[in-house]
């Protein structure tokens, strides 16, 4: 079964999750591990990692993910971007070691006019790096597929494949599938038939056992509309389809399905309500 749950604030600190995840009743959280406006990291508290796992797990959370700082750009062609989108996206991989969580999400980026062959090999080379810089560690690199906006990568669960394939094929590689960014670049989630084309896709290109997280969003706008702009469930315009599905596919039991929509605290209490709903109904 799909553990469902939200994007919880750190705000104070990372065990401040833990209250937001208890409120919700979440299963499975995602957090931001630095502050989202700026490229530098603050050192953890003392005790705030064991804190952190210990009061994440009393409320109820059983997977953990981490989303990137949305600053990173591992295709940037200005080299201080660059380096400052390598030296984060590192750093950010050993904190997410160092508090025992288990998966990394982040945007590949965008290739700035550079040309995507030239772009997934920047992304590749980052990823290669940051596997090397925490050789040993337990923690997933996951790429999320991008809306389309720009030159941003990652539209195509096949450019997802091969920015991994380039990067050597770790089995610490894997993604996360965002509902409304696939929509908005194109891949019909709205029906059935849409759902199975899309998860066969995924399949073919990546393999379904790299899909390591959902983010359930609803889009405000249409199919292809290479926007990325997130709805609460039933108030935009994929349908309730998709979220059916997948909260209820059991090729992807216990993967973290966390939502990412508008309306704060009460936004994802609706937002839960319905997904907890289309899961027990499946399931009767």
């Amino acid at each position: 079964m799909a553990l469902l749950g939200a994007h919880c604030t750190t705000a104070g600190g990372l065990p401040a999750a833990a209250v937001e995840a208890r409120d919700l009743r979440c299963e499975a959280i995602q957090v931001f591990l630095k502050s989202n406006r700026q490229w530098a990291m603050r050192d953890l508290a003392e005790g705030e990692a064991a804190a952190f796992a210990r009061d994440v797990a009393a409320a109820g959370v059983k997977r953990a993910v981490a989303h990137g700082t949305y600053l990173v750009n591992l295709a940037a062609v200005d080299a201080a971007v660059a380096r400052k989108s390598l030296d984060t996206f590192t750093a950010e991989a050993r904190r997410a070691e160092e508090v025992g969580i288990e998966s990394l999400v982040f945007h590949p980026g965008a290739h700035m006019g550079a040309g995507e062959e030239a772009g997934f090999a920047k992304v590749a080379a980052g990823l290669r790096h940051a596997l090397r810089e925490t050789r040993g560690a337990k923690v997933l690199l996951l790429l999320e597929n991008a809306a389309g906006q720009g030159t941003t990568l990652g539209t195509r669960f096949e450019d997802l494949a091969r920015m991994m394939e380039i990067a050597g094929d770790d089995p610490r590689l894997g993604i996360c599938l965002d509902t409304c960014h696939a929509f908005a670049a194109g891949h019909d989630l709205s029906t059935d038939g849409g759902y199975d084309a899309v998860m066969a896709d995924i399949d073919r290109t990546v393999g379904l056992a790299r899909l390591r997280a959902v983010h359930l969003n609803d889009s405000r706008l249409g199919l292809g509309s290479r926007r990325d702009r997130h709805e609460n469930l039933g108030k935009g315009v994929l349908g309730r389809t998709v979220f059916r599905r997948l909260v209820n596919d059991p090729r992807l039991a216990e993967v973290p399905m966390v939502l990412e929509t508008p309306g704060g605290l009460e936004g994802y209490r609706d937002d839960l309500r319905i997904l907890r709903r289309l899961r027990k109904r499946e399931n009767r």
